[in-house]
């Protein structure tokens, strides 16, 4: 029989169905304004759309995961495995998006004039593919044999050809710290992270001295140039900065987890840094509604056509 809902575990489910009800519906009308909206359509916002893809993928399917590990179902270790694994494809593939959307807004302030020809929509389209391939492989590692399976025969004293046994399903029981730490961490998180601060304060620094120039009458379009790409980069930057506060402090504890197994963590730490990871994902439409003045025309345009029926009043006007 399945073990009753205790209270926290309810306030949890209900914080979690909060989370996706904003998360998918926003990230749903990132893709929809980029698909109608012509103005949209460059390297950067295909980059957004790959990020608003994953972010819905958090929504609809990590959080109804997450649900299920928090409730701590009976299952195989593999069937467990699988139940954990897609929230680090995502995780991984949101880091590698916001690495191409830094790596594009570099290259339009560092070579505007060839930019066009240099980061075409093929080359943006393999490189999206690419960054969903390497998620996929970073994200499954542990399906490939990094996980706690041999440390979980030792401990119940099982045959080393058995997998089949049954566990309580949680996240750490089947995916392995030392995987988490030192190889998603310290080598698909952190280095990106950084990365990525080195190529935004390196994108404020050229536009910077762009607009510090002494320009003359005839240069004012340059100036218009990186006066937008100065707002679009600092959003972006934003964007990165949300994502960064969201997922450090839970690897930080995974981190603690492995360094210092003696040192007890209150549950309630745990709880709040998962709600931060998952609630990145209804954070980024508020930002672009917010700070970027392309998403918020492509909104209200949505907003007033397809819900409020505006422009058919005014037709039959």
């Amino acid at each position: 029989m399945a073990h009753p809902i205790s209270a926290f575990q309810a306030a949890y489910i209900s914080i979690e169905v909060l989370i996706a009800l904003v998360s998918v519906p926003g990230n749903i009308l990132v893709i929809w304004a980029v698909k109608m909206n012509q103005a949209l359509r460059d390297a950067t916002f295909c980059f957004i759309v790959s990020l608003a893809v994953a972010d819905v993928a958090v929504g609809a399917l990590v959080i109804p995961l997450a649900i299920i590990i928090n409730i701590g179902p009976q299952t195989e270790f593999y069937s467990c495995l699988m139940v954990a694994c897609p929230v680090l494809i995502l995780t991984e593939s949101s880091i590698l998006a916001l690495l191409a959307i830094a790596v594009d807004r570099y290259l339009r302030v560092k070579i505007p004039v060839r930019y066009k020809s240099v980061v075409t929509p093929r080359r943006a389209a393999v490189a999206i593919a690419c960054c969903w391939i390497v998620s996929f492989l970073v994200g499954l590692t542990p399906m490939f044999g990094w996980n706690n399976l041999n440390k979980m025969r030792r401990t119940q004293g099982l045959n080393a050809s058995r997998t089949d046994f049954v566990i309580t399903c949680q996240f750490e029981t089947v995916i392995s710290m030392e995987y988490m730490v030192y190889f998603n961490f310290f080598v698909w998180v952190l280095p990106p992270l950084l990365l990525m601060l080195l190529i935004y304060l390196e994108v404020f620094n050229l536009i910077r001295k762009q607009l510090n120039k002494k320009v003359s009458s005839s240069s004012s379009d340059p100036q218009k140039y990186y006066g937008k790409e100065l707002k679009i980069a600092k959003s972006l930057a934003l964007v990165l900065f949300l994502f960064a506060l969201s997922w450090l402090p839970l690897h930080v504890l995974n981190c603690i987890t492995l360094f210092c197994p003696s040192c007890e963590t209150p549950h309630i730490l745990t709880y709040i840094a998962i709600f931060l990871t998952h609630g990145n994902s209804a954070m980024n439409p508020i930002v672009y509604a917010f700070r970027i003045k392309k998403f918020r025309t492509a909104f209200l345009q949505i907003w007033n056509q397809y819900f409020c029926c505006k422009s058919a009043k005014n037709a039959a006007a």
